[in-house]
């Protein structure tokens, strides 16, 4: 059969079928044509013949802007899976900052115990910071987050989480000194008010 009826018969991308077939882990030929063969019989899928759970994939970026880069991230997640024989139960994606507490997508997903295991491009997608403590907390339910690390760093995702973060301190400061300024201010009214009553008596 062609590799491109043996990846969509075992549910793989031809990208990923092609590696394996130049990784020798597929048994073939190539005619002249430069199309490849997969000799009958002779199918070999050392890593899709492995029975894992479904996995859920999570992507994150941080801005609508980067939505292109949120579907090459799923793609990735996508292909790493299907070198490793994992079933993809469903895919979450979202938008927001990976400091930001209160994304509802990874909330939701956190909170499901379908989801047995949680399958990230990298650490800082689930989240900027404590990860680690996610980690133990899901195995403490028998559940896993796994980190592909199939891409570095986006820099440009960085810049935003950090701009975030300068906003937020930036506001809890200002919100601070805008109390501070208050509570001196009812402070004087109040003094000039009980100064005033003595005065009066």
């Amino acid at each position: 059969m062609k590799l491109s009826e043996y990846a969509k018969k075992y549910g793989i991308t031809y990208r990923t079928a092609f590696r394996w077939w130049q990784q020798g882990q597929i048994k073939g030929f190539q005619k002249p044509s430069g199309t490849i063969i997969v000799t009958e019989g002779e199918e070999d899928v050392p890593v899709a013949k492995k029975v894992v759970a479904p996995v859920v994939i999570y992507a994150r970026v941080s801005s609508p802007k980067q939505k292109e880069s949120l579907d090459r991230q799923v793609a990735r997640l996508e292909d790493y899976c299907a070198a490793r024989g994992y079933q993809v139960g469903r895919i979450v994606k979202e938008i927001g900052s990976g400091v930001n507490d209160s994304r509802r997508k990874f909330l939701s997903l956190l909170s499901d115990p379908k989801a047995t295991t949680i399958l990230v491009e990298h650490k800082d997608r689930a989240t900027r910071f404590g990860f680690r403590y996610l980690e133990v907390l899901l195995s403490q339910a028998g559940r896993t987050i796994e980190v592909a690390n199939l891409a570095e760093t986006n820099r440009e995702d960085l810049l935003q989480d950090l701009s975030s973060i300068v906003y937020r301190m930036g506001a809890r400061l200002y919100g601070q000194r805008r109390a501070k300024r208050k509570q001196e201010l009812i402070g004087k009214i109040l003094t000039t008010e009980n100064e005033g009553e003595v005065t009066e008596s």
